[in-house]
């Protein structure tokens, strides 16, 4: 059977650690898979920045916006942080991604090296699960002006100087005052992002699918802070009330410097990271391969 997408883009890591060795074997699983896709009957281009770093002359290559108008599935080997950077950044153009996992955690990267063909021929004759991801939307305002906007898959920190003490912040969902806080930072995360920093911080697992966020203080001076579950609000309001070289990170790939008196404004995204996952996919699965739940139980 042919493949039911007909332009396929992929992408990889192109960060200065990849070298060597690592680089060498990233190029070799990009070559497999051209080579594979086009045994499926596909065309194949590759991330424009991805074909600089790995050497990869004589393929087409496109920017992440023409993937966006020419391509229907992109191809994402790498870890998370590759996916959640891809994933944001093809979100508005609605092009699903598939996470081939080079990574360490792996969480929404799921198809392991050694099963990349066996795993991939159903999933291209249409035998997959669809998985819409919810984004957030921040922006960080001064004196009534927008000094950095931008959107986050896992979640949105505001965390205190590398060397300063703690923050204090004043809490705001939907215009209802919550609490002013000094800790190390907060988080607000998305149901993706539960297990990534909100977990480390001591915050619950949300299933993917759940219309929620979380607001997870990290080390609170007052212990009866504790983790939040929110049903979908519709925006939350950080200021920061007073703290040295404190900052706003969004998925920890982006960064804005805060000064006291700056409020981060967070909403919903209008758009959905769609991702697509082999036909049988389970949520729990991957909590317990990842998570070591159940070692050492017969």
């Amino acid at each position: 059977m042919k493949s039911q997408f007909r332009h396929i883009a992929l992408i990889g890591k192109t960060h200065a650690t990849l070298v060597g060795s690592a680089l060498s074997a990233s190029r070799q699983v990009m070559d497999k898979l051209t080579h594979f896709l086009h045994d499926q009957g596909c065309d194949v281009a590759i991330e424009r920045e991805t074909a600089a770093h790995l050497g990869m002359s004589g393929h087409q290559e496109l920017d992440v916006k023409g993937i966006g108008a020419d391509c229907d599935l992109a191809l994402v080997v790498g870890g998370d942080g590759t996916m959640l950077g891809f994933g944001r950044q093809l979100a508005p153009y609605g092009v699903p991604l598939i996470g081939i996992n080079q990574g360490r955690l792996g969480f929404i990267t799921d198809i392991p090296l050694d099963k990349i063909e066996a795993t991939l021929r159903p999933m291209l004759q249409g035998e997959y699960t669809e998985d819409r991801r919810s984004l957030l939307h921040a922006k960080v305002m001064r004196d009534d002006r927008c000094v950095f906007d931008a959107q986050a898959l896992n979640d949105v920190v505001v965390n205190r100087g590398g060397t300063s003490g703690m923050v204090e912040l004043r809490i705001e969902v939907d215009g209802h005052f919550v609490a002013t806080q000094r800790a190390d930072g907060l988080i607000i995360s998305t149901p993706t992002g539960s297990t990534a920093y909100a977990l480390s911080a001591g915050g619950p697992l949300l299933y993917p699918s759940l219309r929620g966020w979380l607001m997870v203080p990290i080390a609170p001076h007052t212990l009866s802070n504790r983790p939040l579950v929110l049903a979908d609000p519709g925006e939350i309001v950080i200021e920061l009330v007073s703290g040295r070289d404190a900052s706003a990170n969004f998925d920890m790939q982006s960064l804005a410097s805060l000064l006291p008196g700056d409020r981060i404004l967070v909403r919903r995204s209008q758009h959905h990271a769609l991702f697509l996952h082999p036909r049988g996919w389970s949520y729990f699965d991957t909590l317990r391969k990842k998570l070591h739940w159940n070692e050492g139980v017969a």
